[in-house]
């Protein structure tokens, strides 16, 4: 546990001390927004994706549960219920506790 800490530490360092030392063409340290990093723009797209337009269906079903889902998590927080659903089946279960499934 101590060396992955010592070594982690010793990383860190050598990171902090390759990015912050000085460009020796300028003497000064000044940073200039010229000198950022820059990359092309197939490789931002490869790391940023637009989220892709859907249809009605999709966008309600996103918003909305289904009754099945709904009454799984009413099982699921009432612990009695979700643990009996371990046992014998969730359909047993809900009806058990809540009745008609």
């Amino acid at each position: 546990m101590r060396s992955l800490l010592a070594s982690l530490i010793m990383t860190l360092a050598l990171a902090a001390l390759y990015c912050c030392e000085k460009d020796p063409k300028d003497p000064l340290g000044s940073r200039n927004a010229d000198t950022g990093i820059k990359i092309t723009k197939e490789v931002a797209n490869a790391f940023v994706k637009r989220q892709k337009r859907s249809s009605l269906l999709e966008r309600y079903s996103e918003y909305y549960k289904s009754p099945m889902e709904q009454m799984h998590e009413r099982c699921e927080n009432y612990p009695p219920c979700d643990y009996l659903s371990d046992q014998i089946g969730f359909p047993m279960a809900y009806n058990h506790f809540f009745g008609r499934y």
